[in-house]
């Protein structure tokens, strides 16, 4: 009997990365720890390709594997975020690698394979490819957590990341198993034809929508499922939470408005309460917790936090401007979190990684470059004009306005307020008080990198901004089905 043979073209970024992921492995077996810089570099080329890739297809909506699989101008938008940064975070751990003497070729493969899960998520069309692919992105995760093996903290986060990780597995199978049961469908085209706005649905169908959106919220460590992220980020070495920081994070919130919309979109009535509590918790923690740490990926931890609050306000929208401005705040965020974790990592001092708020101090008179580009991230972090992240917060904000939700857009509005406190504060470290120990001169891939965001944050309003806007526009149409 003939089976008709999928069209693979849709999933070329997904195959590719496949390919390129086992023949960097054969490259490193054979090559042995001298192929790091080699494994990781061709890694950080792959990953652009692939981001090439999904742009070929001009986000033309084509369904394949049997309805498992889609692309669309939401799908392209989310895979260049999620590509681009991981190639990034890649570039910027190759020379920490080196520095501390734990280059192994396995870390670039194992981000390749968490890249590969992850642009498979955001074009999932099924529960049961959604759930493939969110395990072989966690699956990498929770191995480069453990990634220096020979520390109690990286272990540890690991083991927390994966304990955690499991029961986030367990709720979004639970989940999916009660709309298919319920239901009858997986898939997101079926489910959607299913549900109807404004017609009751079934009790079963909502509690397992709750399940899977307690799942998703562990993903992006969205209060109150972000137990792990302060732990984590602060265990795993200072690379991989960078990494986390960007492309899982990107990748996390764009599932959750797939899942969400897609499928979902007419039951907006049935789960915004959910993802307004979700957030308002998200930016009050994250804002408030912040204000004590002194650790700075610790603190970083916490911020991010607080921007899933923000981001997460767009989805509680449920229309299209609330979709296009959670697009938008995510291009912002990832330029302001890649230049700050570059500075992170040039954080070295008497030939060891130093990661206090307070080693910071007086770096404008030690190192007044990188001062200014860190100053920078922490002024469009804060939300101050005319740097990127306001008008990342205003777009959000303004569809929360347009959509009647006040009193969301104020609650965001008044914990910017609180979060400006500790963004300001590193400002002040940096430029008012006594120089501490002196940095090693910075990387010149952290030089570039840390350049290239700082230049993108000032200049956001002036020539990025219109293409992010045109672009994040026809990605919520796409998923909206427009």
């Amino acid at each position: 009997m003939a089976t008709d043979i999928p069209n693979l073209f849709p999933a070329l970024p997904e195959i590719f990365l496949a390919l390129v992921a086992m023949a960097l492995l054969m490259l490193g077996v054979f090559r042995k720890a001298e192929s790091t810089r080699l494994v990781g570099h061709l890694g950080a080329a792959a990953l652009v390709a692939a981001g090439a890739l999904a742009l070929a297809f001009g986000g033309l909506r084509t369904v394949t594997f049997g309805g498992l699989y889609i692309t669309d101008a939401f799908a392209v938008f989310a895979k260049v975020l999620v590509f681009g940064a991981s190639a990034v975070t890649l570039v910027l751990a190759v020379k920490w690698l080196e520095q501390e003497n734990v280059q192994r070729y396995e870390y670039p493969i194992l981000v390749l394979f968490a890249a590969l899960g992850m642009g498979a998520m955001v074009s999932a069309n099924d529960f049961l490819s959604l759930y493939v692919a969110l395990e072989t992105q966690s699956l990498s995760l929770y191995l480069i957590a453990a990634y220096q093996r020979d520390t109690v903290r990286s272990t540890e986060a690991g083991l927390k990341y994966f304990v955690l990780g499991a029961l986030a597995s367990g709720l979004f199978l639970y989940g999916a198993s009660l709309i298919y049961g319920f239901a009858g469908s997986t898939n997101f085209d079926v489910l959607a034809r299913g549900f109807v706005a404004g017609e009751p649905v079934s009790a079963g169908v909502v509690v397992g929508l709750v399940f899977i959106v307690c799942a998703l919220a562990f993903k992006c460590s969205a209060v109150p499922f972000h137990m792990w992220t302060p732990d984590v980020y602060e265990g795993a070495p200072t690379p991989v939470t960078a990494f986390f920081s960007v492309a899982p994070k990107a990748a996390a919130i764009a599932l959750f408005l797939r899942v969400m919309i897609a499928p979902f979109g007419d039951l907006l009535a049935q789960w915004q309460q959910v993802v307004v509590v979700i957030a308002v918790l998200s930016m009050l923690v994250g804002g408030l917790a912040a204000i004590v740490q002194t650790n700075i990926k610790r603190l970083m931890a916490y911020s991010s936090i607080g921007h899933v609050g923000y981001a997460l306000i767009g989805l509680a929208v449920g229309t299209e401007e609330g979709v296009s401005a959670v697009l938008i705040y995510l291009s912002v965020y990832l330029f302001m979190n890649v230049g700050t974790f570059a500075a992170i990592l040039s954080m070295r001092a008497n030939g060891r990684m130093v990661e206090g708020v307070a080693d910071l101090a007086g770096l404008s008179k030690t190192r007044p470059v990188m001062a200014a580009a860190v100053a920078t991230m922490m002024f469009s972090m804060a939300g101050i004009p005319p740097f990127a992240g306001f008008f990342g917060k205003f777009f959000v904000f303004k569809a929360a306005v347009d959509a009647g939700l006040i009193g969301l857009a104020v609650v965001g509005v008044l914990t910017s307020v609180v979060a400006a406190f500790y963004y300001l504060r590193i400002v002040k470290v940096l430029y008012f008080d006594d120089p501490a120990d002196q940095f090693e001169p910075m990387p010149p891939q952290a030089q570039l990198v840390l350049g290239i965001t700082s230049v993108a944050v000032v200049v956001f309003f002036l020539f990025p901004l219109p293409q992010v806007v045109v672009a994040a526009g026809n990605a919520a149409r796409a998923l909206f089905g427009a």
